[in-house]
């Protein structure tokens, strides 16, 4: 037979506490001596006590749960971030309410809610995030996309430090012939390609050929890796702004007798789910965007206490993975 469910008065008792000074340790709140809440703390701890979510909201008014609304929850990308946010919520004690698609709907289903929250999930640096701080009246912030609201706080990764790392990681190797293949029109490929040209004016060197620029699509890397070999460029290294630009480039290379890494080196972006690892490790050297970290940082600014309304755009840091690619192993 199930034991009968652990009590607030149960705590208060084990503690030499009243249950209102109970209630306010467990709750958060209330000024109470540090040996008191030690204390209170412990024997919640050793009884096992789990408070009632309904109660407690009542109490405190207070749901203790964040909504995270995404953009675009089926994209690739979103999923890491979704999951670094809401393991740290669960950490913190908090539950989670994912919500998908940045509509009038969604927003009233959220402030229906009572969330104690909210962390509004982009799609990347494409365009802005329409913002919806406005219609709440808890703390929100935005993680993998920027609002278009400057009052507002948006993490998102490093661009800069993503080029700054693979140019720099190409340049140790030896490389100094480089050219750039990336995307038009996106702010992250725009961070990107600021990153690579800063490191190669360090060294008093510059791209070899004027950046390739184009779509995010394998198919594009192979029409700019088509059009570097028909033009004789001569080239070392590729830097791609992405790693499915890279896998195109990849295949025209080796289609046409390229060796990789011994003639040209290649590298990425993204550390796409898959498509840089083989079974004998990873064959793609690419920059891993670090996602998870940054819906998990996201969500740490969200209850930070007291919460930071400095607003602005926070840049999270970026991780070099070696491959075949570049040298790190035969290809």
């Amino acid at each position: 037979m199930d034991r009968r469910p652990v009590l607030l008065r149960d705590v208060a008792a084990a503690a030499g506490v009243s249950v209102p000074t109970a209630s306010k340790v467990l709750n958060g709140g209330g000024r109470v001596a540090p040996a008191t809440r030690d204390r209170i703390l412990a024997a919640a701890e050793a009884l096992d006590f789990r408070p009632d979510a309904l109660a407690q909201f009542f109490a405190t008014g207070r749901s203790r749960t964040i909504g995270v609304l995404t953009q675009n929850a089926p994209a690739t990308f979103t999923l890491p971030v979704l999951v670094g946010a809401v393991t740290t919520l669960g950490a913190r004690g908090l539950a989670s309410l994912p919500v998908d698609g940045l509509t009038p709907a969604n927003v009233r289903a959220l402030q229906a809610r009572r969330v104690d929250g909210l962390v509004v999930v982009g799609d990347g640096l494409g365009s802005p995030v329409h913002s919806v701080t406005e219609h709440f009246d808890v703390p929100v912030v935005y993680a993998f996309g920027i609002s278009d609201d400057p009052r507002d706080t948006s993490f998102v990764p490093d661009g800069v430090m993503a080029g700054r790392l693979g140019t720099e990681h190409l340049l140790a190797g030896g490389r100094r012939r480089l050219v750039h293949v990336t995307a038009s029109g996106d702010q992250a490929a725009d961070e990107r390609l600021q990153g690579v040209q800063a490191v190669l004016a360090e060294a008093g060197l510059e791209l070899v050929a004027p950046p390739a620029r184009g779509g995010w699509s394998e198919q594009w890397g192979v029409t700019a890796a088509r059009r570097l070999l028909d033009e004789g460029t001569d080239v070392d290294a590729v830097f791609c702004g992405n790693d499915q630009i890279a896998a195109g480039v990849l295949t025209v290379l080796r289609t046409a007798g390229t060796r990789v890494p011994e003639d040209v080196a290649v590298l990425g972006v993204d550390n796409w789910p898959g498509g840089a690892a083989g079974g004998g490790g990873p064959l793609l050297t690419t920059i891993d965007p670090e996602l998870g970290a940054l819906g998990a940082a996201a969500a740490e600014h969200l209850l930070a206490a007291p919460p930071d309304h400095s607003g602005g755009v926070v840049r999270t840091p970026c991780r070099l993975v070696a491959g075949a690619s570049t040298g790190a192993a035969a290809l």
